[in-house]
């Protein structure tokens, strides 16, 4: 997952910022649908889904998995399995997501291959940052920057942590937590690569939603 396309080279020039979508736990129904309607919305500025379900044996997440990875593959958005290196390589994801909890990088690169987008959760540390940079990660997640009805999390990083890696860093950075069309400016114009939103989008009209946040992110 690169800032340019859903799964290129990650030493690509710098572009806009991008929205990387994380499913809500209920992703049955029609779901497919909300979600083939939001990558269709934002001219494209959609460019990542992260399937993330908890308390779901495999074989449920990977038939629930199935008609998501389609809608994405349709739209070249990569398909982002969380925390389970295992799912990932079952139903051919396009990558992991990897909590600090989750497994090691290199255990996840040996067991998807070079091409899978790996990245990892570094919550309000540097340093996490920089071990999951030097352990290959395809990109480095910080948050959340504000409070989140999707996940809890007592790390609060400020904007400047994107604009300290931005400037440093080669690898993206992704942008979570409680991220709205109305408070996410700050953070597209810290240097987040991509910003991860979930509740800001499926809790209402998604289509209006992703647009609101195109429109935001054109404007940083």
């Amino acid at each position: 997952m690169s800032t340019n396309s859903a799964a290129g080279d990650t030493d690509a020039a710098m572009t806009d910022c991008q929205l990387y979508l994380i499913s809500p736990l209920d992703v049955s129904g029609g779901f497919p649908d909300r979600l083939e309607r939001a990558l269709a919305a934002g001219s494209g500025c959609v460019t990542a889904f992260q399937f993330r379900l908890k308390d779901v044996d495999q074989h449920d997440a990977a038939r629930l998995a199935g008609p998501l990875q389609e809608v994405c593959a349709a739209r070249d958005v990569a398909f982002i399995v969380n925390d389970s290196m295992a799912l990932a390589k079952r139903v051919g994801a396009d990558g992991v997501h990897l909590g600090q909890g989750d497994g090691d990088v290199r255990e996840a690169r040996e067991l998807l291959g070079r091409e899978a987008q790996i990245g990892v959760t570094c919550h309000a540390s540097r340093h996490l940052a920089m071990e999951a940079g030097e352990a290959g990660a395809d990109y480095v997640a910080f948050g959340a920057f504000f409070d989140s009805t999707t996940k809890a999390s007592a790390h609060r990083p400020e904007p400047e942590i994107l604009e300290w890696w931005s400037g440093l860093f080669e690898i993206p950075c992704v942008a979570i937590g409680g991220i709205t069309p109305e408070n996410c400016a700050p953070l597209v114009k810290a240097g987040a690569d991509f910003l991860a939103v979930s509740s800001a989008v499926w809790s209402g009209d998604e289509v209006r939603a992703v647009n609101a946040f195109a429109e935001q992110i054109a404007a940083a």
